[in-house]
Formats: C-alpha cells, structure tokens, sequence
C-alpha cells in the first residue's frame, strides 16, 4: 500500500509519533488510509450538509476495514459570486481544488480518494485530482436541492435572476421579486434544475466515477447518507481489487458520458470540464466529435432551465440511470466499461428503468432529435463556440443580427437593464475568456435579464466567456480563440452583421476579410481587469476554452506580455 511509505519501520517511527499525536490507534494504522476530500464550508448551500456526508462516508470506510482521513479544501458558491468581480475567481478556483487535493494525497501518502463535494467548480476540480492522481477514488456528492414553489409554479435560483429583468422591464413588483427570492431556493443542495452543479454530478455517475444515484438523489434523503456509507464501503475494495481511477476514466468512458450529457440537456459549462478532466488522463475531447455524439443521440429530458422539470423530477422518474438505459438499449452507449461499483456499466443499468414518460422520454419519441449542446465554428470562432441548443426556441435557431459590442460583462448588463438593447441585436460580450477576464467569468446575470424581459427569442448572446447552467436562449459562449489572444472576436464593431445557423453548427461575421486585416492591425487590447495576485498567475498559465482552460506551464513565455 502506497501508506506504507509513512507508517512502516523503523525510519518511520517520528511519522507514527505524529499520528498518534492526531488519536490514530496503532491498529488503525495497519488499515488502508483513505483520504476523504471534504468541501464543506457555511456559505454554499450545496456544502452545508457535507459533513454530516462525510462522516457517513468514515462509517462506510470503517465498517469494511479502512481508516478515512478527513481533509478539507475550498468551495465558492457561483450565484454569490456573480456579476461582480468574485466571478472572475470561481473558474480560477477549479484549478486550486485540483492542486490541494493532489498535494494533501500525495504528501500524506493515502491509499485511495473519496472526494465529498458539490457544486460548480469543486466538483469537476475534485474529479481532475482523482483523474491525476490515478488511485482508486470514489465521488460522492451532496445532492440537488429541491425546487421552490411560487404558487403552484416551481422555481429555483434562476427563476430569481429572471425576476430581476422581470423586475427592471416592469413585468412584475417589488412584491413579487421578493417571494420570489424567498421561497426559490428552500434549503440545501446544488440549486435543483440541470444547472453546472447538477451536471457535473450526472456526468461523474455517467463516467463511473459515481455509485449509481449520486447525480439525482435529493440532499435531504436518507437515501443520500446511505450512499455515502456506500461509498466508504466500497473504497476499501477498490484498493483491494486494485482498481484505480485511470482504469475508469478511459477514452470510451468519455464519450459515454457525452451521451449521457446530451440526452440529459446538461450545461455548456460539462464540456469545459470534461475536457479539462480528460487532460488529466491526456486523453483530448476532440469538439468535432462532440457533435457527431450531439447529432446521434436524442435529447430524452428537458430539464429547467430548458423546461419545467427540476432533478427531483428526473430523479423520481428513474435518474441517471434510466436515461443510460434508454441509451444502451438503443447502442448509443459502451456498457462493458468498468465502474466504481466493480461492475460494468450494462451490470449497473440492468434493473434500471423509466417510470415516467413525461419526465424522461424514449429514444423512438425524444423532446428534439439531436442532443442538448452543440459546438459551433465558423470565422468568428474558428476554433469553436459552445450553446446549450436544447434551450433555445425553434425561432432562434437560424438568426441573423447586428452586433452590439461590450468589453465585459458589467457594461452589457448595464445597457441590458438599460432598455439599450432591442430585438435583432446580437450582443458581444469579450474580453471575458480565461485569459482576458481573467478567469472565464459565467454570465448569468445578461442572459437572465433578457429572458426576464421578454427578449430571449428576439436577441442573441455571443461571448468569450461562459454561461451558467441556468441560462437559456440563444447564447453561445466559449468563443475560441478569446479576444485576449487574439480571436476574431475582438475585431468585431458596432453594427457589423453576425449569422448564427445551430443546425448547420456555424457562426459568420459578415465583414469583409480586407476590412477584418485592417482592424487586426489597429487592435489595442485594454488593460487587464485584475493584474494581481493568483489571477495574475493563472492568466499567464491557463489555455483556451477550447482546451478546458487547464493550466499549461509552456505558455509562460507566450504568454509574458500579460
């Protein structure tokens, strides 16, 4: 075991005086020690419980043999963080997960992972260090949270930031946007429709690296405990069968999840991640692939923000795996890999089945034909844009607009809640991609103003930047390359005329290639928006969207002008 490097012989008698100074008995020492990652802290609601998870998750290591080492590391909450400078911190933080939780196993020696967590960027960062380190590890998340209820209505966080536009477009009062932001989000869990949180939590399940259930079972199930315990039980065989997380995160696991991710309607922000988790194993998400996934694999649930089922509706309605066996069945999906239960992922989904058409349809009768995200190419993004196109109306799957171009995120609001932008625009948001944000910076906040006013199937959104799960409409984010690195995206003017065609996959810039040279050689880029501390650092380390903005040391000297 690889605990044997601080607990045995006589060289190791100072590292045994230190455990035992921590009240480790020496029998427990004997055991295999698993590190258990716990991202609990008081301000995001998804990790307020994760506690009481991760003392569940000890019990289950204890009772098959084991010894958990808790530790913790860091969790932002997006919704607190957005528009606002916190933002431009949330996908930088993805990175700090990922090294804390490398360097605690690591330095500590510890057999094998369970990573406790929940949320945007804590979840898909606790996969990386799992994919990274290549020893056996289990995810166990904290669970959706439950949807509000605004009279009969459901609603959740993003029906909160929609009152907002609601609010400034005189749609509703100042009544309604309070019970609004009162009864949206009624206790903990990540914010309960198919948002990032949510998303990441299906796809750990739909790679293997999940027990079954752990993307849908609600935080405030006694089911949720259970699968913690589970969780602590089978880590310790793991270790014992020496599976590890290498043998789980092969190529084909990806592109099952894909299928999963698809089928579902998950957010644009999956594929960042993927990729970025991926890179871990040096394993490369071709995008062009992802829409040959996209094109074959029907979208089987529409999920809010797309429609008005929330996770718990998935959940009771069979759960992610139902949705796999839909996908099995129709050989959309590998099920010989193996998973985190020692089984393989057709052992897993035999029992599994759909208890509720309405919530999860059939591959013969899906909600849309093709998959729920898509990646886009054209002159304005050569290398890729991103959109969620199973929440974007019919009528906006072919538009064509004139550009109304921002330099960041808080100068498009403000002309958004401004009454500045009008039906057929296109808005421009740049300068907002890992590098020149700095840090990627999710914009709920613009796409939930428009569709709170109304303007949702009349105006598009392109950026640089990312979208939340939440969002819905016709935003298009990931642009690559960014504006900071020279992407065609900064050359974009007031007026020009941008064609967006989601089903031929394309984005043009109707502007001359002449006209498009002469601006290049004009361009000033504006100065940085946070020139100190980590985001300096990570602004001259990270890659582009395309590449899951990873941290990549040979782009310092590329990179030096920043």
């Amino acid at each position: 075991m690889r605990s044997m490097k601080v607990l045995y012989g006589t060289d190791r008698a100072p590292h045994r005086s230190l455990f035992r100074a921590s009240g480790f008995h020496p029998e427990e020492l004997k055991r295999p020690l698993i590190g258990i990652a716990n991202s609990a802290n008081d301000i995001v609601p998804g990790h307020i419980q994760l506690d009481q998870l991760t003392e569940a998750v000890k019990t289950g290591v204890r009772i098959n043999g084991g010894t958990p080492v808790e530790f913790s590391t860091i969790g932002i909450c997006d919704g607190i963080a957005m528009n606002h400078a916190g933002m431009h911190y949330s996908l930088a933080s993805r990175e700090v997960v990922a090294d804390s939780v490398e360097l605690m196993t690591e330095a500590h020696c510890f057999d094998a992972l369970v990573l406790v967590t929940n949320c945007d960027k804590i979840t898909p960062g606790m996969m990386m260090a799992a994919a990274r380190l290549d020893i056996p590890a289990i995810m166990i998340s904290g669970g959706p949270m439950l949807a509000g209820y605004h009279g009969q209505k459901k609603i959740d966080l993003s029906s909160v930031f929609e009152g907002v536009g609601a609010f400034n477009a005189g749609k509703i009062d100042a009544k309604e946007l309070l019970e609004l932001e009162n009864k949206a989000c009624p206790g903990c869990g990540s914010c309960a429709g198919m948002f990032t949180a949510n998303s990441m939590n299906c796809m750990a399940e739909a790679l293997g690296l999940a027990l079954p259930g752990n993307g849908t079972i609600p935080a405030i199930s006694t089911d949720r405990i259970l699968l913690a315990k589970e969780a602590g039980i089978r880590i310790v065989d793991l270790i014992r069968s020496k599976v590890t997380s290498g043998e789980i995160l092969t190529p084909e696991a990806f592109e099952n999840a894909l299928a999963v991710d698809m089928a579902l309607g998950c957010s644009t922000n999956t594929l960042l991640h993927l990729t970025a988790i991926a890179h871990e194993r040096k394993h490369r998400l071709d995008l062009n692939r992802v829409n040959e996934i996209s094109r074959s694999t029907p979208q089987l649930c529409l999920l809010s923000p797309a429609g008005e089922n929330r996770i718990e509706d998935l959940h009771r309605a069979g759960g992610v795996g139902a949705v796999m066996k839909e996908l099995l069945d129709a050989n959309l999906l590998n099920g010989h890999l193996m998973t985190v239960t020692g089984k393989s992922v057709a052992e897993n989904l035999r029992d599994c089945r759909v208890v509720d058409r309405d919530v999860i349809h059939s591959v013969n009768k899906p909600y849309r034909k093709e998959g729920g995200l898509a990646v886009i190419f054209g002159n304005l993004a050569p290398d890729g844009g991103v959109v969620k196109q199973g929440a974007v109306s019919e009528k906006m799957q072919r538009f064509a607009g004139k550009a109304r171009v921002f330099d960041s995120e808080d100068s498009a609001v403000e002309a958004i809640s401004g009454g500045r932008i009008c039906a057929g625009d296109v808005v421009v948001i740049r300068y907002e991609g890992p590098r020149g944000g700095p840090g990627m910076r999710e914009m709920l906040s613009p796409t939930s103003a428009l569709a709170g006013m109304g303007l949702d199937e009349d105006v598009a959104l392109i950026t640089d930047g990312r979208f939340s799960g939440a969002t819905r409409g016709a935003s298009i984010g990931h642009i690559s390359p960014e504006a900071a690195a020279g992407g065609p995206i900064a050359l974009v003017e007031e007026g020009d005329l941008i064609v967006i065609d989601l089903p031929g996959r394309s984005i043009e810039l109707k502007v001359d290639q002449d006209l498009l040279a002469a601006r290049k050689s004009k361009l000033v880029k504006p100065k940085p928006k946070i020139n100190h501390g980590y985001l300096k650092r990570y602004a001259r380390l990270v890659s582009s969207a395309d590449t899951g903005a990873v941290l990549d040391e040979t782009l310092i000297d590329e990179k030096s002008d920043c």
